[in-house]
């Protein structure tokens, strides 16, 4: 399976924690239904929040539904996509993941749907978009809510006829895709904000599997850290180990980075130490001080100094939500207006980044 530091990770390196767990994409007979066992699933740690994902992930893989993945960034949002298609009947089919906040707009449409030759500026060829070069298999867009709304119509479009056009085409290509979304914001607030257009949430969230933040999976973080370092002393030739003291530390750190944060402790722990390793509080790779990450760095609001008034109002309207969960009754009460005068705010956002797009 494919292992990009942080953003997820695999159980099977080499025979270590994994024996016995199948290739990741084994071919499967085509005769045969697939066996919808987790011998697929990778997704490491034993706290009730992740047996339940595994469990709905269990559950949606064999159907050919869209699904929702939400979580914090470095959650592993991703390896529950590849865990999905490697569970699903189209297994043995591509893997496609594209991230919605890399591209930039000006290109995204091209890159999804495919260009013919000569349809703009530098096209000198015919070139496929994702949804056709994941043919028969399964398309993962990334961080969905970063892709302009005015394209997020045309996708719903295409997830409802199975049908695209190309920029620059004249006829409409049949697609056989099946469609993962996820994205690192609530989706009830990236709608309030304008970034996620209510009809294309209907559409992918057909199931939505909510990943926890390391921070709520209790001992599933010493699970991880022996594992991480597992790989690295079996690249090595080690035997390193954790010491008493960074197995406390990692289960008492709040972990505002995630998965991601861990694994870049882990390693930076192993080059700095011999034998069992150890990590101040100030070696830790996180960018905030233990006060923010105590509150995970939800009750603290940044505002740079020039920003106006209204920016300033924004800025806190949206944290305050967010901290709420999106309850707009109780972020009213704390912000002292009325409940109506909140809906007005987010109307006038929402219409704002509207405007922008157009």
């Amino acid at each position: 399976m494919k292992n990009q530091a942080g953003e997820f990770y695999a159980a099977d390196f080499g025979g270590g924690l994994a024996a016995g767990v199948p290739a990741y994409g084994a071919s499967k007979a085509s005769s045969a239904a697939p066996q919808l066992d987790d011998s697929a699933l990778r997704l490491i740690g034993n706290s009730p929040a992740m047996q339940k994902v595994r469990d709905l992930i269990g559950r949606v893989a064999p159907t050919d539904s869209t699904v929702l993945i939400c979580g914090e960034s470095g959650c592993g949002k991703e390896l529950v996509a590849e865990s999905i298609h490697a569970m699903s009947p189209r297994a043995d089919k591509p893997f496609v993941a594209i991230n919605c906040a890399a591209i930039p707009a000006t290109l995204i449409e091209a890159e999804l749907f495919g260009h013919e030759r000569g349809s703009f500026t530098g096209a000198m060829r015919t070139r496929e978009g994702v949804f056709e070069r994941a043919s028969g298999g399964t398309l993962l867009l990334d961080e969905i809510t970063e892709m302009p709304l005015d394209l997020q119509s045309r996708l719903l479009r295409v997830l409802e006829t199975k049908r695209l056009n190309r920029v620059g085409g004249n006829s409409d290509l049949e697609v056989d895709v099946r469609v993962l979304a996820s994205t690192n914001r609530s989706p009830a607030q990236a709608f309030e904000e304008g970034r996620l257009r209510e009809d294309i949430y209907y559409r992918l969230a057909v199931v939505t599997v909510q990943l926890p933040p390391l921070r709520e999976r209790g001992e599933d973080v010493l699970v991880l850290a022996e594992f991480f370092l597992g790989e690295l002393n079996l690249r090595q030739g080690t035997r390193k180990r954790l010491s008493d003291g960074l197995r406390d530390r990692f289960v008492q750190h709040r972990w505002p980075g995630n998965v991601r944060e861990l694994r870049n402790a882990v390693e930076r722990a192993y080059i700095l130490c011999d034998g069992e390793l150890v990590l101040s509080e100030q070696d830790m790779p996180t960018l905030r001080s233990p006060q923010e990450g105590d509150s995970a760095g939800n009750d603290l609001v940044q505002v740079p100094i020039g920003a106006t008034l209204d920016e300033i109002e924004r800025t806190v309207i949206l944290a305050t939500l967010r901290h709420f969960e999106g309850d707009k009754r109780r972020a009213a009460d704390v912000l002292g207006c009325s409940l109506k005068t909140l809906y007005n705010k987010l109307h006038a956002y929402q219409r704002e980044r509207q405007t922008g797009i157009n």
